[in-house]
């Protein structure tokens, strides 16, 4: 039996003013009659002050106790008999499941009348004690968990994934598309629209609608052929690859999108070996085929030659170019043949026709045709067997080809990538790995986004779900301080539109309102602690301070650096100098900063000017100002600290490191990256 919430009690008797406070103490009439005479549709409130105006002058009835989760535990409670005297009462020991199964237990009863109490220790009353163990209690259908057959059920339904590319190869397209064929959207829209033209749904943010590329990452979640799907939509631009590196880490599955016409590129490289190291399944959809392309074999050899990564051609195109006009579907044996849709808003057309069929020469040109016969046979005597064990461990990858602009072969990769996919996968934690169907709720803080709603100043952190049932109301532990939060307001994203959620499972990713409450990276975790490995940011290149040129505008401005900065997307340092308060702004490209200075101005009304400072390079200095003081002065760097007061040096190259570690070797470990400090969990 797993380790069960704390308990919530709330306890009140009908003619005392004071309120009764042990871990669990219940006692009842002797004569049961009163308690089934009470409906259990009632709200518990209502039913006491019922039977208190029916027998006004009655002492004690009985004590109600409400069972509520809350985060980590005990294994035990104590149960008191109480010493009651009183004409008409007497005493009984009674369990959990004789008492709720008199009366309805809910953690909403009545709270203004029962006065809700959070019990950390037994109360210091006489009394004798024993003690139950709260495997009884869960036999109540009130407060058990969620059983494990629903649990089981819940987390095959999900599939999990994220698209990455290098940029300009469709990647936005692609996911709107996939939103089109899912039913999640009517019609898709697109990444450069017209004016009269809808923008993509992934798109959100007005400066991703302006320039056309995306800007920041974000879930969508939508449910398709009987399976909950969480697209995890990544920027490709090379400057926002941390965002992209934090949001794999929330991914179960991986799409590889790839430019038919340009192969692999850079980016597509480095986000690929980040897709190794987790040992994530990989997908390729080879894109843009309906315009001028690489040959479908030089295509897959690259891949194969490069990532060193077996591949297994799922469909087969016909033509490329405008001559683009459908595909062969291998594991079917079905030649699928496209109609072009008015601006692709809606689903293509799609004629299915057997291979073998007697049409099919009639409908292909002749040297299309006999370039497929022959590329068909290749294929068969050629690439190995389709082998679902060697996908999901990530040692062979599906190849599609298609076109998302147009719809072409959209439709079929969405289909049989929900077959071939893995579901929700375990994770590593401190204390051993944590199954998806592990009955406690855990899950990890992969994305911190601010003004997603510009109207409310919100500021969402977005959960991956790891193992367990998530619900509304429930009461988590953060285990970087051992805080206790409740999750009063979780959100299901659909980028920047968002729905109450009521539940979900492994898999899932949800929105929680954040009160600077967490960061990049938190575990959060029901049952005996635990941590998942944290999430380090990349080693910044460019530096540079951000000022504020209007006084008057210095609320808006420290508001926004602490918003905005707090993302994680840029990283924000302080000068050691207490005379120097406008903030460094740290990043991996140039775009990241002109980001900031466009959402300071569109979200917080104040212009900035940035001021570059020739460093290149940041280490943290992992002992800490102890370690910094012993060593002396330094020279060829620059001393700074950052969001936590920890110092870090600024160099301006990498030669200056090797310098610094080479001549004052007393001064330990310098890292590249740093993550969050692990606060003092009090007891």
């Amino acid at each position: 039996m797993e380790a069960i919430p704390a308990v919530l009690c709330c306890f009140k008797t009908f003619n005392s003013p004071q309120d009764v406070a042990p871990s669990v103490r219940l006692s009842r009439n002797s004569n049961s009659r009163n308690l089934n005479s009470l409906r259990r549709s009632e709200p518990a409130g209502r039913q006491l002050k019922a039977a208190r105006a029916r027998r006004p002058g009655s002492v004690d009835r009985r004590a109600l106790t409400e069972l509520a989760v809350e985060g980590a535990v005990a294994e035990e409670v104590e149960v008191e008999r109480l010493s009651t005297s009183g004409a008409g009462v007497g005493e009984s020991d009674v369990s959990v499941g004789e008492f709720s199964s008199g009366m309805r237990i809910s953690s909403e009863a009545g709270k203004d009348e029962l006065g809700d109490r959070v019990l950390e220790s037994p109360a210091e009353v006489g009394g004798e004690k024993e003690s139950l163990n709260f495997a009884e209690i869960l036999e109540d259908e009130e407060v058990k968990t969620v059983s494990p057959e629903l649990l089981a059920r819940e987390v095959a339904k999900r599939r999990n994934f994220a698209i990455i590319s290098h940029p300009d190869a469709g990647k936005t397209t692609l996911t709107e598309k996939l939103l089109l064929y899912g039913g999640a959207i009517h019609e898709a829209g697109a990444v450069k629209a017209r004016k009269t033209a809808r923008h993509a749904t992934s798109d959100w943010m007005e400066l991703e609608k302006q320039r056309g590329i995306s800007i920041t990452s974000t879930a969508l979640v939508f449910e398709t052929q009987g399976r909950q799907i969480t697209l995890l939509d990544t920027p490709g631009h090379q400057d926002f690859g941390e965002d992209t590196y934090r949001t794999l880490a929330a991914a179960d599955n991986a799409v590889m999108l790839v430019d038919a016409g340009k192969g692999l590129e850079p980016q597509t490289r480095k986000l690929f070996e980040v897709c190794r190291m987790r040992m994530l399944p990989c997908f390729t959809f080879i894109n843009k085929m309906d315009r001028p392309a690489l040959e479908p074999l030089e295509l897959v050899d690259q891949i194969e030659k490069e990532f060193g990564l077996a591949t297994y051609p799922v469909n087969w195109p016909i033509g490329s170019g405008d001559r683009f006009m459908g595909v062969y579907h291998r594991p079917r044996k079905e030649v699928h043949i496209f109609s072009k849709e008015k601006h692709g808003t809606k689903a293509a057309t799609t004629q299915i026709i057997p291979w073998g069929d007697a049409s099919l020469e009639k409908m292909i040109p002749r040297d299309l045709f006999a370039q497929l016969e022959e590329e068909i046979e290749l294929l068969e005597e050629l690439s190995p067997p389709l082998d679902m064990e060697k996908i999901h461990n990530g040692d062979l990858s599906p190849v599609f080809f298609g076109s998302a602009m147009n719809n072409f072969g959209v439709e079929l990769f969405l289909e049989t990538f929900l077959q071939y996919a893995v579901p929700p996968s375990t994770h590593e934690s401190d204390i051993g790995e944590v199954d998806p169907e592990y009955p406690n709720f855990t899950g990890f803080v992969f994305k911190l986004q601010a003004n997603m709603d510009p109207k409310h100043r919100d500021k969402v952190a977005f959960v991956r779900v790891c193992s367990g049932q998530f619900t509304k109301g429930m009461k988590v532990r953060l285990a970087r301080n051992g805080k206790t939060i409740a999750l009063t307001r979780p959100q299901k994203m659909f980028a920047q539109d968002r729905t109450t959620m009521e539940t979900g499972y492994a898999g899932d990713v949800i929105g929680l309102n954040n009160p600077n409450a967490f960061c990049i990276g938190d575990t959060l975790y029901c049952g005996p602690r635990r941590s998942f490995p944290g999430i380090p940011s990349f080693s910044p290149e460019l530096f540079c301070y951000m000022r504020n040129p209007n006084p008057s505008k210095y609320k808006q401005f420290l508001k926004g650096v602490t918003e905005l900065l707090g993302e994680g997307a840029v990283q924000v340092l302080y000068s050691s100098d207490p005379g120097r308060t406008d903030p460094i702004l740290a990043a991996v490209g140039q775009l990241q900063f002109e980001v900031v200075q466009y959402r300071m101005q569109a979200e917080y009304g104040v212009e900035t000017n940035l001021e570059p400072i020739g460093y290149s390079v940041a280490r943290w200095v992992t002992g800490g100002w102890p370690a910094l003081e012993g060593v002396g002065k330094l020279y060829n760097c620059a001393t700074v600290k950052d969001q936590w007061g920890r110092p870090v040096l600024l160099f301006r190259n990498e030669w200056n490191v090797s310098q610094l570690l080479g001549e004052k070797p007393e001064i330990g470990e310098l890292a590249p990256y740093a993550l969050p400090p692990a606060e003092v969990i009090k007891k």
